[in-house]
C-alpha cells in the first residue's frame, strides 16, 4: 500500500513537467494560428467594422501571449538547454546593453559567436541572406552581417 501511495504521488508530480514541454509540430500550429490571426486583422480592418477589429486584435493578442506562455514552459523544462559556457567576447570586450539598431564591430558576429542550432534554442529563423543569430554575452542577438546593425535582441537569454 505505503509504495502505491509513493507511486502515485511521484506520476502526479512528474505529470505536469511532461505535459509541459512543446513538441516542434506544436510550435507550427501556435505560428500558423499567429499567422492566421494577423490575416484575419487585416480582413477585418479594410472590411469589417470595429467590432471584427476588436475581436480579431484581441484573438492575435492572445494567441502570441499564449505562445510566448509555452515557450516560458519549454525553457523551464529545458533549462540545461540554456546553460552556455562562460562568454569570451573578442579583445577588449566589455558588456554593455543593446538595442535594435545597435551596430557592432565585425568582430563581435564572427563565426566563433554564431548560433547555428536556432531550433534548439526555439528561435525563429533569420532572414534569408546576411542574418545571424550571434551570442553576446548572455544575451542572443540577431544581427545582419553585412551591415552590423542589430534586428533583434532577446536579453538574458542565457543563464
Amino acid at each position: 500500500m505505503h509504495k502505491m501511495i509513493i507511486a502515485a504521488l511521484a506520476a502526479t508530480v512528474l505529470t505536469p513537467v511532461a505535459v509541459q514541454a512543446q513538441s516542434a509540430r506544436e510550435v507550427r500550429q501556435d505560428s500558423h494560428e499567429i499567422r492566421r490571426d494577423q490575416r484575419d486583422l487585416r480582413d477585418a480592418q479594410y472590411r469589417g467594422d470595429r467590432g471584427d477589429v476588436r475581436d480579431a486584435r484581441r484573438e492575435l493578442r492572445e494567441d502570441r501571449q499564449e505562445r510566448r506562455e509555452d515557450w516560458r514552459d519549454y525553457r523551464q523544462s529545458h533549462q540545461n538547454v540554456y546553460r552556455r559556457g562562460n562568454y569570451t567576447g573578442p579583445r577588449g570586450y566589455r558588456y554593455r546593453p543593446v538595442s535594435v539598431g545597435y551596430r557592432f564591430a565585425p568582430e563581435y558576429y564572427g563565426r566563433n559567436y554564431w548560433i547555428n542550432d536556432y531550433q534548439t534554442y526555439r528561435l525563429p529563423r533569420p532572414g534569408y541572406g546576411y542574418q545571424r543569430w550571434v551570442r553576446y554575452g548572455r544575451d542572443v542577438v540577431l544581427v545582419d552581417t553585412r551591415s552590423g546593425r542589430t534586428v533583434q535582441v532577446y536579453n538574458s537569454f542565457f543563464y
